[in-house]
């Protein structure tokens, strides 16, 4: 059965993208730890992250890198913290998140944002590639 992220990538679920190349997609997470928090996902449905290839796992960090310093310049904040859990979601993805303090990167703590929020915040980060 395919990912939701797979979902996602394939337009069967509507995303707020941010990025996207031949390989990967980044869109926002839509249970944010923080305003901008952003997932960077392989298109390739892999299950963990130590499955990729090292240039797989390569290109993802660059992907994510350049997601990164888009969020840096959009979402005001003292650093973009990045974890990969994948616990949730058997789908390797990259969270780039925004942080002020610790706590923004526990995932008990969480924001709420309109859809039109989202919309914006995704366009502004798109901008800022």
């Amino acid at each position: 059965m395919a990912s939701i992220f797979t979902k996602i990538i394939n337009g069967e679920i509507p995303a707020y993208k941010v990025a996207e190349n031949d390989h990967f997609i980044a869109f926002l997470d839509i249970a944010p730890n923080a305003a901008g928090h952003t997932l960077c996902v392989p298109k390739q449905e892999i299950n963990k992250i130590f499955d990729m290839s090292p240039e797989h796992y390569a290109q993802l960090m660059e992907f994510s890198y350049g997601v990164a310093k888009a969020l840096e310049k959009t979402v005001p904040c003292e650093r973009i913290g990045m974890s990969v859990i994948g616990l949730e979601v058997p789908h390797v993805h990259v969270h780039l998140i925004p942080i002020n303090e610790m706590r923004d990167m526990t995932f008990a703590h969480k924001v709420s944002l309109t859809s039109e929020q989202m919309q914006q915040l995704a366009a502004d980060i798109a901008a800022n590639l």
